[in-house]
């Protein structure tokens, strides 16, 4: 073009490669016409340069230094590079120095549960070198490692669309912390906002744009909705906080006081049923200490009813007395059977019981895992050994109300906003990173704290039971929500706030500083 410019691209299908090398023909054209003038253009019209084209083929298998060579900045360049890969001198393309060099991209979306065996071999491929935990890798987050090997040799700051998992739970402890090692920085990001393309099938997905360099100083830019802040710094939260990554940790870093998952029931669909299908069972004679609620977050939240069997080794001749309930085990049993996972083959041995034999403690602290992220507190509550919770919740055995009041605070709230992912937009909760990384006030909670927390959340606990029977998503509406249930959960965050910092919190982003300063020092001091 006449401007100086040269693009480039990959694309995996021909024809969608066919309609991007003509989609270059036409920009190049009306580039012409505006700067050179019509008759120009006509005569330049065709065949498009051969720098700007498109090549058809899978960018996480094609070297794109092979492709592209660095028509831009180039960086010095070791005989083995941060990535481990060697490179030849020979072969690195530095005609164009002084120019600049630009990637961008819209990846494909799709989470680690979402993959099939080629793009679980496009990661290996990527990140095998760089981490044991790739499989746990989103898969757009090869197109950013891709990008960073190419930064190897050239200088080209890098921008992408990709679904907001990316800035998110498990996902930045691995993807972003290899960048982070590497110096990357993020440049300017938007946070999270609803996409949806204009096809018949509308495919709506909730997205960030993260644009990442390697330069320590300058202006950054956090864009949101339709506000702009310049701040100092970005970290893979999109926040400006000074902290880099939270990784995930099997037990509590702060308190002794597990948080554990909920019953696993894949191949189990014999062992669960409804309301109707429960009286049926007991009028039948089914002992009622065999039935017990099953629920998960859904169930928790809009009131929903769902049950299991739930049979003790010692009773299982005698449930099978049952015409319907031996109907049941053996209907389990042959799911099992039937599957090719041999995990779950050898669980057709105990078909009476769920994978795990847990979570019929006389009191728990129940957490629902997805809860709408339109409300103003955290729905976690308390159940009793009626209650099994599914592997759709958390909970925590025979738990302490203080930890019930710590979770349904709105400084736990503004955690696993930050720290914990997402499912779409709505909160999706996290052991590991929710309540295993929370910073409780480092001096520890006094006898005076824990009965003064024990306190606030009796009282959330009864101001939703005067409410009887409205559900938690009644309950919690944020136009709807009863004053006297607002009122607890603000004495709850009074109480609480005034143990780490002796009053009220201004806002989250005064939440989230003083947690993340105690979360780094406390880390520090630890390691220490």
């Amino acid at each position: 073009m006449s401007t100086g410019l040269n693009f480039r691209g990959i694309e995996l299908r021909d024809f969608p490669a066919e309609i991007a090398r003509l989609a270059l023909i036409i920009a190049e054209f009306q580039c012409d016409v505006l700067y050179r003038g019509q008759k120009e253009a006509l005569a330049d019209f065709l065949p498009l340069d051969s720098q700007n084209w498109i090549t058809c083929g899978n960018a996480l298998q094609l070297d794109w230094v092979d492709l592209w060579g660095t028509s831009g900045s180039p960086v010095k360049v070791k005989s083995d590079d941060l990535f481990g890969t060697p490179l030849d001198q020979s072969e690195i393309d530095f005609e164009h120095q002084g120019g600049e060099t630009y990637i961008c991209g819209n990846p494909p979306f799709k989470g680690t549960r979402k993959q099939e065996r080629q793009e679980k071999e496009d990661l290996e491929r990527v990140f095998s070198s760089l981490t044991t935990q790739w499989k746990n890798v989103d898969y757009v987050g090869a197109w950013l490692m891709k990008a960073a090997m190419y930064n190897e040799v050239c200088h080209a700051p890098f921008a992408f669309v990709t679904t907001n998992s990316l800035c998110q739970g498990q996902q930045v402890p691995i993807t972003w912390k290899i960048l982070l090692d590497r110096g990357f920085r993020i440049r300017f990001a938007h946070t999270s906002f609803k996409w949806s393309n204009l096809a018949a099938n509308k495919a709506g997905v909730t997205v960030i744009v993260t644009g990442v360099d390697r330069e320590p100083g300058g202006i950054r830019r956090i864009f949101t909705d339709e506000s702009v802040r310049e701040v100092a710094n970005i970290n893979p939260y999109l926040t400006d906080h000074t902290i880099s990554v939270v990784p995930a940790s099997k037990k509590p870093k702060w308190t002794k006081i597990p948080m554990e998952y909920g019953v696993y029931y894949s191949k189990s669909a014999g062992l669960m049923f409804d309301a109707d299908e429960k009286s049926a069972l007991l009028k039948d004679g089914v002992p009622e200490t065999m039935v017990r609620r099953f629920i998960g977050s859904t169930e928790f939240i809009n009131g929903k009813l769902r049950y299991c069997l739930w049979i003790d080794d010692s009773e299982v001749e005698y449930a099978r007395r049952f015409p319907a309930v031996c109907e049941r085990i053996d209907s389990v049993r042959k799911d099992r059977l039937e599957t090719t996972d041999e995990a779950v083959n050898k669980l057709a041995a105990r078909p009476h019981q769920f994978r795990e034999r847990k979570g019929d403690d006389g009191r728990k602290i129940f957490v629902p895992i997805v809860s709408s992220e339109n409300r103003e507190f955290f729905p976690a509550g308390l159940v009793g050994d009626s209650v099994i919770p599914t592997n759709k919740a958390f909970y925590i055995p025979e738990g302490p109300l203080w930890a019930l009041a710590i979770i349904s605070s709105k400084l736990h709230l503004a955690w696993i906003e930050a720290i914990c992912g997402r499912l779409e937009m709505r909160l999706s909760y996290s052991n590991t990173l929710g309540w295993n990384t929370f910073p409780l006030p480092p001096s520890g909670l006094t006898q005076q704290h824990m009965a003064d927390l024990t306190r606030c959340a009796e009282d959330i606990l009864l101001a939703r039971e005067a409410h009887f029977p409205a559900t938690i998503a009644d309950l919690y509406d944020p136009e709807e929500m009863p004053e006297n249930l607002r009122h607890a959960h603000e004495r709850n965050d009074e109480v609480l706030e005034r143990i780490y910092i002796g009053r009220r919190f201004r806002n989250d982003t005064e939440r989230l500083e003083k947690l993340f300063e105690l979360y780094t020092r406390m880390t520090s001091a630890k390691a220490a």
